[in-house]
């Protein structure tokens, strides 16, 4: 058993560079002691919910399903703004009842087994509804998965930040995307086997992906409840309702805090501007299986080559690398904007498509670690979760408002909806020069 021990700390050495000995900022002791085996609980358990994630993808997987399926538009379009802002905009009230509990990590066990029971749920809608049916059952499903998940994003932040110390928190989450992107090549690839460019694919082989998910959903939660989380920081009250309207008057005394949120609030397009590439390429491209496995797997290569390297590059600067990867993905979609317009021949197209998606899905791991990892490193304790918790509330907001502005622009024109994105992005870039440094080398802010 010493040995096996041996080598997990070696490998923990290697995959973050630990030459100098363990960096233990802002973390007890004793958890100190407990880093590499935690880092690599975490690791495994995440990497398999972000496959998972790529399976039942709702930018992909999903709305290719309800157009096998049959269901009207207006559940496609649906699909985004309820997934990411069912998950954040009931955060507020679940802080409250988190920040009762010493140990927290059984938070996200219970919310990776919800999410798979409504990611299975969704098969089971695939195999036995069309039409308008499905759709609303999808839905359904998509609202569930979404709360559950909401469970998972309060809790994970904070076992991460009372698990692992802040110079390795970025490699960790670089690391998860980049495991999980490679699994998701392998998915990306079989699809692509089986797919013909003028054939589609049996619902069969879009509800055997969900139940996969599901089964990985399961997994996850399995592995997650053997980390080694200590006891920490407790308050709150009773009243979970009361004491979520008064967090939010951090909004009106912490300065810093306040533009991150406008930053991510501008940010939000390069994630939501996916969903337009993916309907342009369906234009122009069709809506075979072969097809959604290329995009699968260029998703998958952004996250496996380029996550390890922004997990490293967010731990030195969190700040930058937001604004970075926020400028790269306003370039990218005024980019797609600009092909939608062209009169290129399809043959060129068929490599474009594929090819700015890859590079999509790696500006957009940039403003994923960027965001989270500077949101965890900006505080301690209690407060972190108040952080996560007002801000996540209030961009689940803003998802849902600009869900319903960019789905009317989207009726008169797609290019347009991404053109508003770029500018927004950029926007975003240029205000987040006013965040302060928050990273491993920093004094934490108070």
């Amino acid at each position: 058993m010493t040995k096996v021990w041996e080598r997990v700390e070696r490998l923990y050495d290697w995959l973050v560079e630990d030459g100098d000995g363990r960096v233990c900022t802002a973390i007890s002791d004793e958890a100190c002691r407990e880093v590499p085996y935690n880092f690599f609980g975490q690791l495994i358990s995440n990497t398999l919910t972000k496959v998972g994630d790529r399976l039942a993808n709702p930018k992909t997987t999903l709305a290719w399903l309800l157009e096998a399926l049959a269901a009207p538009s207006i559940f496609t379009g649906l699909i985004v703004p309820l997934r990411e802002s069912g998950s954040m905009l009931p955060q507020i009230v679940i802080a409250g009842f988190v920040r009762r509990l010493p140990v927290r990590k059984w938070v996200w066990v219970v919310g990776s087994v919800l999410q798979a029971v409504a990611v299975a749920g969704m098969a089971l809608v695939a195999l036995n509804l069309s039409g308008v049916a499905a759709g609303w059952g999808i839905v359904g499903c998509l609202v569930i998965f979404s709360l559950a998940r909401g469970l998972c994003s309060v809790a994970s932040k904070d076992v991460l930040g009372k698990t692992i110390p802040k110079s390795r928190r970025g490699r960790l989450k670089g690391w998860m995307s980049s495991a999980s992107g490679l699994i998701a090549v392998g998915v990306g690839v079989l699809l692509l086997v089986q797919g013909r460019p003028e054939g589609g694919a049996s619902v069969a082989l879009y509800a055997g992906l969900l139940l996969g998910a599901a089964g990985l959903w399961i997994l996850a939660a399995l592995i997650f409840a053997g980390l080694r989380e200590f006891e920490g920081e407790t308050d709150g009250s009773d009243h979970a309702l009361k004491e979520a309207f008064a967090q939010m008057r951090v909004l009106r005394t912490d300065r810093a805090f306040r533009r991150f949120v406008l930053v991510r609030a501008l940010a939000i397009g390069s994630g939501m501007g996916t969903p337009f590439v993916i309907a342009l390429a369906h234009q122009q491209l069709g809506g075979s299986v072969l097809w959604l496995g290329l995009f699968i797997i260029a998703d998958g290569l952004a996250a496996l080559v380029a996550a390890p390297l922004l997990g490293r590059w967010a731990d030195r600067s969190s700040r930058s690398l937001l604004r970075v990867a926020m400028v790269g993905s306003g370039l990218l979609l005024v980019m797609v904007a600009g092909l939608s317009l062209g009169a290129l021949p399809v043959a060129v197209l068929q490599v474009l498509f594929p090819l700015i998606f890859l590079l999509v899905g790696v500006v957009h791991s940039g403003v994923r670690l960027g965001r989270k990892t500077y949101l965890v490193d900006m505080a301690e304790g209690n407060q972190r979760t108040t952080y996560v918790a007002v801000s996540n509330t209030l961009i689940g907001i803003m998802l849902l408002a600009s869900g319903v502005v960019t789905g009317l622009v989207s009726l008169i024109s797609i290019p347009g909806v991404l053109v508003l994105f770029a500018g927004a992005a950029g926007l975003g870039a240029f205000l987040g020069r006013g965040l302060p440094e928050v990273g491993a080398d920093t004094n934490s802010r108070k």
